[in-house]
């Protein structure tokens, strides 16, 4: 059982996450899920649906949905598994590759413009450091 100090702390970092995500949302031009699945294969490489389903811990058949809407938008193509001729990998294309830089620098320029209007250089050092934190607990 956490202490109620861990609780509360907890509390504050959740709701404080979850305002900074719907802010940083707000940047978006391809939705969220299918953020979360490009970026998966670009740092994973190719996979089945089932795997991405599996990473992204959604249903299989809303995996199947998004990887459709992907690959009619050329962000993703499909080949056939190497040693498996009943699966197929689902990949990035060049297309998708680009969209997701953009999608990165539109979130990742409107947060680094925040964090300097907005913080002082001790409160920058402080926010790196909870960045390695967040990691550390994202991790577990």
């Amino acid at each position: 059982m956490p202490t109620p100090e861990a609780a509360a702390v907890a509390a504050e970092l959740r709701t404080a996450m979850g305002k900074l995500t719907r802010r940083v949302k707000h940047e978006d031009r391809i939705p969220l899920g299918q953020v979360a699945v490009l970026g998966a294969l670009d740092r994973d490489g190719a996979m089945t649906t089932s795997d991405l389903a599996a990473d992204q811990r959604v249903r299989p058949q809303s995996m199947a949905r998004a990887v459709g809407l992907l690959m009619e938008q050329g962000l993703i193509t499909r080949r056939p598994h190497p040693t498996d001729g009943r699966k197929s990998l689902v990949e990035l294309t060049d297309a998708g590759r680009a969209a997701l830089e953009t999608e990165r620098g539109r979130r990742a320029g409107w947060l680094a413009q925040a964090i300097e209007a907005e913080l002082s250089d001790e409160e920058r050092e402080l926010l790196a450091r909870g960045a390695a934190l967040l990691e550390r607990l994202a991790a577990r």
